[in-house]
């Protein structure tokens, strides 16, 4: 008996080595990429606190790459003097921040969901390339607020973020897309600007998919924390589902406050929620719907509960 014992314990131990093996693949972490660097908002402030967020949950595992800042500007009224030492300087400043811009290649690839935090300087050419790429054959991708903003004449990124805001952005860039009164999508092709927004204040989002795994279980109505309310945004607003929007009392509209986005292979998450005043990030609201994001789309579902907290229709929830 005891060899047969001996036989059934290596297969025993076989089995749990077998089975420790494969585990992995259930309990593997989500991997998330913030790419920050430049904003007209606080983004050195805004990544820290919306990653320590994601990381609470124990479900991701969350990187940043930081591109480089803005070069300096020459100062203006100089003398023909001064003018020759600034053009100098500024040629070597243009070579060190180059340098450093080759350096930038975020390894989108390797992660399973990419967020924009970013709203400056258009990323190098090879950058653009492996982020077109990586979408295209199934990239994951959330834009955060001012990332709507950014790169207004890379058709591509206007394609992936459905309708984007400022930058020079027009009716040319697409139409202007929002709900009226009676529930109705409305894509308005008449001449205007692209983006705008009023004072910032809390506002109620309303949510329109209410199956949505993302929204599912929301209240129809919340109140989002202090925020800025976009409106007027444009773009292509291709394969773009609208979950949620917010009215604004500046446009007398229902603008989108979340949207999904088809691109190739890939899927976008779209919030123009998420300003820097604090507020808007601390919102259990905005804080639940950018982790349930990030697991819809890197997984398809959402195991995450919404908090006991979560804001009601008349009431604004902060993150402690």
């Amino acid at each position: 008996m005891k060899p047969l014992a001996g036989l059934l314990k290596k297969i025993i131990i076989v089995a749990m080595a077998v089975s420790a093996m494969t585990a992995p693949a259930f309990a593997k972490k989500i991997s998330v990429l913030y790419v920050d660097g430049q904003n007209n908002h606080n983004w050195a402030a805004m990544t820290p606190f919306m990653k320590a967020q994601m990381e609470k949950t124990g479900l991701f595992k969350v990187d940043v790459v930081t591109s480089p800042p803005r070069a300096p500007r020459p100062p203006r009224n100089l003398s023909p003097e001064q003018k020759d030492k600034a053009a100098q300087a500024a040629e070597e400043i243009r070579k060190k921040f180059q340098a450093k811009w080759d350096a930038f290649r975020p390894a989108f690839k390797k992660y399973d969901v990419v967020v924009s935090n970013y709203n400056g300087e258009d990323w190098p050419k090879p950058v653009q390339a492996a982020f077109e790429k990586y979408m295209k054959k199934g990239g994951r991708f959330i834009v955060v607020h001012a990332a709507n903003n950014s790169f207004p004449n890379w058709l591509e990124y206007n394609k992936m973020i459905g309708l984007g805001g400022w930058g020079g952005r027009t009716e040319k860039h697409g139409p202007y897309v929002y709900y009226d009164d009676a529930g109705k999508v409305v894509r308005n092709t008449q001449p205007g600007r692209g983006g705008s927004h009023g004072p910032q204040h809390a506002f109620k989002i309303i949510t329109r998919d209410t199956e949505h795994p993302v929204t599912k279980g929301m209240p129809k109505e919340w109140l989002h924390a202090q925020d800025e309310l976009y409106d007027s945004l444009r773009g292509p607003a291709e394969s773009m589902d609208i979950l949620a929007t917010a009215y604004s009392n500046k446009s007398k509209r229902h603008e989108p406050m979340m949207m999904t986005i088809k691109y190739g292979k890939g899927l976008i998450f779209h919030t123009p929620m998420g300003h820097e005043n604090g507020k808007s990030l601390q919102c259990v609201g905005f804080i639940a719907t950018m982790n349930r994001a990030a697991e819809w789309l890197a997984t398809g579902k959402v195991t995450q509960a919404l908090p006991k907290n979560f804001p009601t229709a008349d009431q604004v929830s902060l993150a402690k």
